[in-house]
């Protein structure tokens, strides 16, 4: 079975991810990258796709529903992969507005051009929609984790907004029978993760001798998710998941915010040690100059509404479709790291803003 996808938020973080792995798994599929580069969008994470003669790119905004609707009926699109969102808490805090609209109106457009076309044509279609664990609120230690059917609590601008599209989704199943799927994930990390994020920011904070700030007492724990099993989550659930129907796709990998800091910085300082040149490539490094990493940790006020705990049980995913994630913590960060420190000229476009050109 060949499909022809339309994958919104291609340029960013895990939609760019998913097109690399669709591209990879699935080279007789025709992908349609669909991203308005906002801020965190890049076109550098899909360069290496642009030759394909099944991928293409459009710039273009999910809120233009007429834009979506002919690229529809152009491309006979019969599935779409929703990722676009704004999806960093810290700014939803400081400014909702957009998360509001492209999250919430954003995905209200796409729907209706989706209802529009595919239903307007009576063509085999599926919409799958991305979400977030976030909508389900915060969990104390001994909580069980999040499972599909737990009710939504969203505690910041973000998840509010996510769990308003998630709303949409549903209702847009429910009242007119578009075949939809959701999936609610967990923290991603991985390749081309935006260095706004825990992860990429202590990364390149390391590698500069920068401080790790670290909100409240870090022991804010969160199910870590590494991208690439993410992608294969969402491929079972395109395959065989039933429509309707919301999956929940994790790591199995709860960490404290602290632990993964101290994590990051033993990785560094051993990254160093066997290899000299990395003092060279970075000498502001707390390795590079004969200390720990450690010593860049600072504890910084935490931010409004920090939730404390997020877990996914991804029983579910994992009893219908045989999802296991293939990357424990430990294996998938080392990876992470070493994607940095070979892809020195993406981040440091990023960190310039020369990507932005």
């Amino acid at each position: 079975m060949t499909r022809r996808l339309l994958v919104t938020g291609a340029a960013g973080f895990i939609g760019a991810n998913f097109c690399h792995y669709w591209q990879a798994q699935h080279p007789a599929d025709r992908v349609i990258a669909y991203d308005a580069l906002t801020y965190a969008g890049n076109r550098a994470n899909i360069a290496a796709l642009q030759g394909s003669d099944n991928f293409r790119f459009v710039h273009a905004d999910i809120i233009d529903c007429e834009r979506v609707s002919a690229l529809l009926v152009e491309e006979s699109i019969d599935t779409i992969v929703h990722f676009a969102a704004e999806s960093h808490v810290d700014r939803s805090i400081d400014g909702p507005d957009a998360f509001i609209s492209t999250n919430v109106v954003g995905t209200h457009s796409l729907l209706k051009a989706a209802r529009e076309v595919w239903l307007g044509e009576r063509r085999a279609h599926r919409f799958h929609h991305v979400s977030t664990d976030e909508v389900f609120g915060s969990l104390e230690a001994a909580d069980a984790p999040f499972t599909e059917t737990l009710a939504y609590a969203p505690n910041s601008p973000y998840s509010a907004s996510k769990a308003g599209s998630d709303f949409l989704v549903r209702a847009y199943h429910h009242t007119y029978g578009l075949q939809v799927t959701t999936s609610n994930c967990s923290n991603n990390y991985g390749p081309w993760h935006f260095p706004e994020k825990l992860i990429p920011l202590c990364i390149l904070n390391l590698l500069q001798g920068k401080s790790l700030p670290v909100y409240g007492d870090g022991r804010n724990i969160r199910d870590w998710l590494f991208v690439t099993d993410h992608c294969r989550g969402i491929e079972l659930v395109l395959d065989g998941g039933r429509i309707g129907e919301t999956y929940n796709i994790g790591g199995n990998n709860e960490w404290a915010n602290i632990d993964i800091v101290m994590l990051l910085c033993s990785l560094v300082d051993e990254f160093f040690a066997a290899d000299a040149a990395l003092a060279v490539r970075f000498p502001a490094a707390m390795p590079a100059q004969g200390k720990a990493s450690d010593t860049l940790i600072s504890y910084v006020r935490d931010r409004p509404g920090h939730d404390r705990r997020y877990a996914i049980d991804a029983g579910k995913i994992g009893s219908e479709l045989g999802y296991v994630p293939a990357e424990s913590f430990e294996s998938g960060i080392r990876k992470t790291l070493a994607w940095y420190l070979e892809n020195e000229a993406w981040w440091r476009s990023i960190l310039d803003g020369s990507y932005r050109n």
